[in-house]
């Protein structure tokens, strides 16, 4: 993938696709090289803020609820009694809010690697970062990766790998051995959830990563589908791994009794999203 500026437009090509998104904009605000990549903020006409990392798009103001919403309520619903997060990635800390708005979430760790993604939000969309200085949060800048391998075994509930595309920093966060790590740190009734690319565009990544999961030992996978109209499709989607046991229901009671506001998430989108399409399941086949 790579970018283009026009004088009014940021565009993202995704050139292996021959396709590409844009959004008209009006000035850009902030522009950072860090030791990993290369962030920019930009000034949209529509969708507020814009976030881009090494040309991609990350997080704007208008949309991003529909992304840290489903990265992390379906999994704190689908979990008996979540306590104990990590979140690997998350810079943009929007997950880290939907998170702590559960109040039987005792502690959440969140590990980015980028340091300068997380002040360039806080400077430019404060809006996610609210809870950061909650009592409950702890935010370091380190490898993710080495955050999970070195891991007390079975003390976490829930990780969520909240993280960018399977290149650069991210790259590691996509095979068996990261998975491996996930599995031991996990109590008997952990889950793991990570961003899975689109459905459309990203097939075979997405059926490579459940075939990796199970491969490392999770005993049950569930791919949940989302709109998300700036990364390539317009059509996103995230994968769990349940340690053990199979996926049941979710606490769908709970999730309609939420004393928090949500934009997107509800008990009626939870059980939709987990309706795939014939084509996908078809890939899905065996894993």
């Amino acid at each position: 993938m790579s970018s283009f500026h026009s004088p009014q437009w940021f565009t993202e090509v995704h050139h292996d696709l021959e396709s590409a998104y844009s959004l008209k904009i009006t000035e850009k605000l902030a522009e950072q090289q860090s030791p990993f990549q290369k962030v920019e903020i930009y000034q949209t006409t529509q969708f507020g803020k814009l976030m881009t990392i090494d040309g991609c798009t990350m997080v704007s103001t208008r949309e991003n609820f529909l992304y840290h919403e489903m990265m992390s309520h379906p999994a704190l619903y689908t979990h008996p009694e979540p306590k104990n997060v990590v979140i690997i990635g998350g810079g943009d800390c929007g997950t880290l809010r939907e998170v702590l708005k559960h109040q039987e979430v005792e502690s959440v760790h969140q590990i980015d690697i980028d340091e300068v993604v997380t002040r360039l939000s806080e400077q430019y969309f404060p809006e996610l970062c609210q809870s950061n200085n909650d009592v409950r949060a702890q935010i370091l800048f380190d490898d993710g990766i080495a955050f999970m391998a070195n891991a007390e075994p079975e003390s976490i509930d829930i990780v969520i790998v909240d993280s960018t595309d399977p290149v650069g920093p991210g790259e590691g966060l996509f095979n068996r051995a990261f998975y491996q790590s996930c599995l031991k740190a996990l109590r008997s009734d952990g889950i793991l959830v990570q961003q899975s690319e689109s459905p459309l565009y990203h097939l075979a990544l997405l059926t490579d990563m459940r075939n990796a999961m199970t491969a490392a030992g999770f005993s049950d996978l569930q791919t949940l589908s989302f709109p998300q109209p700036i990364y390539p499709s317009g059509w996103w989607s995230c994968t769990l791994a349940k340690k053990q046991g199979a996926f049941g229901d979710f606490r769908a009671v709970d999730a309609n009794n939420a004393e928090f506001e949500t934009l997107y998430y509800n008990s009626d989108i939870h059980q939709a999203a987990k309706a795939l399409p014939n084509f996908v399941k078809q890939a899905f086949d065996g894993t």
